[in-house]
Protein backbone atom coordinates (compact mmCIF):
# COMPACT_ATOMS: atom_id res chain seq x y z
CA UNK A 1 0.00 0.00 0.00
CA UNK A 2 1.08 3.07 -0.33
CA UNK A 3 -0.17 7.02 0.02
CA UNK A 4 -0.23 9.39 -3.47
CA UNK A 5 -0.75 13.00 -2.81
CA UNK A 6 -2.05 15.34 -5.51
CA UNK A 7 0.50 18.34 -4.03
CA UNK A 8 0.22 21.03 -6.11
CA UNK A 9 -2.91 22.67 -3.48
CA UNK A 10 -2.30 20.29 -0.63
CA UNK A 11 -1.68 22.32 2.19
CA UNK A 12 1.55 22.43 3.65
CA UNK A 13 0.73 21.45 7.35
CA UNK A 14 -1.48 18.28 5.76
CA UNK A 15 1.94 17.52 3.89
CA UNK A 16 3.87 17.41 7.13
CA UNK A 17 1.36 15.20 8.79
CA UNK A 18 2.29 12.89 5.88
CA UNK A 19 5.47 12.86 6.72
CA UNK A 20 5.53 12.22 10.32
CA UNK A 21 3.36 9.06 9.09
CA UNK A 22 5.48 7.69 6.53
CA UNK A 23 8.20 7.92 8.93
CA UNK A 24 6.06 5.86 11.85
CA UNK A 25 4.64 3.28 9.19
CA UNK A 26 7.60 2.60 7.24
CA UNK A 27 5.42 3.69 4.07
CA UNK A 28 6.12 4.98 1.01
CA UNK A 29 4.30 8.82 0.57
CA UNK A 30 4.27 10.18 -3.10
CA UNK A 31 3.35 14.07 -3.50
CA UNK A 32 2.63 14.78 -7.39
CA UNK A 33 2.66 18.14 -8.62
CA UNK A 34 3.84 20.40 -11.54
CA UNK A 35 6.01 22.31 -10.08
CA UNK A 36 9.38 21.43 -7.44
CA UNK A 37 8.53 20.49 -4.07
CA UNK A 38 10.55 20.41 -1.60
CA UNK A 39 10.11 17.05 0.93
CA UNK A 40 12.81 15.91 3.78
CA UNK A 41 15.26 13.46 3.10
CA UNK A 42 13.45 10.27 3.77
CA UNK A 43 13.35 7.11 1.94
CA UNK A 44 9.55 6.94 2.44
CA UNK A 45 8.69 10.35 0.84
CA UNK A 46 9.52 11.34 -2.40
CA UNK A 47 7.90 13.52 -4.51
CA UNK A 48 7.24 13.75 -8.36
CA UNK A 49 7.07 16.41 -10.99
CA UNK A 50 4.90 16.17 -13.85
CA UNK A 51 5.00 18.79 -16.85
CA UNK A 52 2.30 21.34 -16.51
CA UNK A 53 -0.98 21.13 -17.48
CA UNK A 54 -4.45 20.56 -17.23
CA UNK A 55 -4.97 17.46 -15.13
CA UNK A 56 -1.44 15.71 -15.61
CA UNK A 57 -0.50 15.89 -12.13
CA UNK A 58 -4.35 13.86 -11.42
CA UNK A 59 -3.98 11.48 -14.53
CA UNK A 60 -0.29 10.58 -13.13
CA UNK A 61 -1.67 9.50 -9.72
CA UNK A 62 -4.48 7.80 -11.34
CA UNK A 63 -2.14 5.95 -13.45
CA UNK A 64 0.07 4.79 -10.55
CA UNK A 65 -2.36 4.46 -7.46
CA UNK A 66 -3.24 0.48 -6.93
CA UNK A 67 -6.68 -0.78 -4.98
CA UNK A 68 -6.02 0.20 -1.86
CA UNK A 69 -3.59 3.10 -2.02
CA UNK A 70 -4.83 6.23 -0.35
CA UNK A 71 -4.66 9.31 -2.69
CA UNK A 72 -5.03 12.67 -0.44
CA UNK A 73 -7.01 15.17 -2.58
CA UNK A 74 -9.43 17.80 -2.73
CA UNK A 75 -10.33 17.42 -6.23
CA UNK A 76 -13.51 15.51 -6.42
CA UNK A 77 -12.98 14.25 -10.06
CA UNK A 78 -10.08 12.99 -9.08
CA UNK A 79 -10.98 11.36 -6.04
CA UNK A 80 -13.76 9.67 -8.27
CA UNK A 81 -11.37 8.02 -10.39
CA UNK A 82 -9.42 6.60 -8.26
CA UNK A 83 -12.32 5.32 -5.83
CA UNK A 84 -13.37 3.62 -9.55
CA UNK A 85 -10.04 2.16 -9.19
CA UNK A 86 -10.60 0.95 -5.74
CA UNK A 87 -8.30 3.11 -3.92
CA UNK A 88 -9.58 5.25 -1.19
CA UNK A 89 -9.71 8.81 -1.68
CA UNK A 90 -9.68 11.81 1.48
CA UNK A 91 -9.32 15.19 1.56
CA UNK A 92 -7.55 17.62 3.25
CA UNK A 93 -10.43 18.55 5.78
CA UNK A 94 -10.63 14.53 6.68
CA UNK A 95 -13.43 13.91 4.43
CA UNK A 96 -13.16 10.26 3.37
CA UNK A 97 -14.88 10.07 -0.07
CA UNK A 98 -16.73 6.89 -0.89
CA UNK A 99 -18.81 5.82 -4.03
CA UNK A 100 -21.90 7.30 -1.71
CA UNK A 101 -20.93 10.45 -1.43
CA UNK A 102 -19.13 11.26 -4.90
CA UNK A 103 -21.82 11.21 -7.04
CA UNK A 104 -23.41 13.86 -4.64
CA UNK A 105 -20.40 16.01 -4.60
CA UNK A 106 -19.70 15.90 -8.52
CA UNK A 107 -23.30 16.85 -8.44
CA UNK A 108 -22.15 19.95 -6.23
CA UNK A 109 -19.12 20.80 -7.71
CA UNK A 110 -20.90 21.07 -11.27
CA UNK A 111 -23.54 23.33 -9.56
CA UNK A 112 -21.13 25.86 -8.15
CA UNK A 113 -19.35 25.77 -11.40
CA UNK A 114 -22.16 26.74 -13.09
CA UNK A 115 -22.75 29.32 -10.95
CA UNK A 116 -19.70 30.47 -11.09
CA UNK A 117 -20.03 30.68 -15.03
CA UNK A 118 -23.60 32.85 -14.92
CA UNK A 119 -21.74 35.97 -12.57
CA UNK A 120 -22.54 34.05 -9.07
CA UNK A 121 -19.65 35.18 -6.76
CA UNK A 122 -19.76 31.84 -4.56
CA UNK A 123 -16.29 32.33 -2.66
CA UNK A 124 -13.96 29.73 -1.80
CA UNK A 125 -13.62 27.03 0.83
CA UNK A 126 -13.28 28.26 4.62
CA UNK A 127 -9.16 27.92 5.73
CA UNK A 128 -8.40 25.19 6.86
CA UNK A 129 -8.66 24.82 10.84
CA UNK A 130 -7.29 22.76 13.85
CA UNK A 131 -10.38 20.94 13.76
CA UNK A 132 -9.83 20.09 9.84
CA UNK A 133 -6.30 19.16 11.03
CA UNK A 134 -7.22 17.02 13.35
CA UNK A 135 -10.08 14.65 11.47
CA UNK A 136 -7.42 14.70 8.91
CA UNK A 137 -4.43 13.09 11.05
CA UNK A 138 -7.14 10.76 12.43
CA UNK A 139 -8.74 9.42 9.45
CA UNK A 140 -5.34 8.87 8.31
CA UNK A 141 -4.41 6.91 11.17
CA UNK A 142 -7.32 4.95 10.56
CA UNK A 143 -6.85 3.60 7.11
CA UNK A 144 -2.75 3.08 8.34
CA UNK A 145 -4.88 0.71 11.37
CA UNK A 146 -6.82 -0.65 8.85
CA UNK A 147 -3.77 -1.26 6.56
CA UNK A 148 -1.77 -2.79 9.28
CA UNK A 149 -4.17 -5.36 10.07
CA UNK A 150 -5.12 -6.79 6.39
CA UNK A 151 -1.31 -7.00 6.61
CA UNK A 152 -0.99 -9.01 9.54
Amino acid sequence: MAIWVDADACPNVIKEILFRAAERAQMMVTLVANQNLRVPPSRFVRAVRVPAGFDVADNEIVQKCQPGDLVITADIPLAAEVLEKGAVALNPRGERYTPATIRERLTMRDFMETLRASGVQTGGPDSLGPRDRQLFAAELDKWLLAVKRQNG
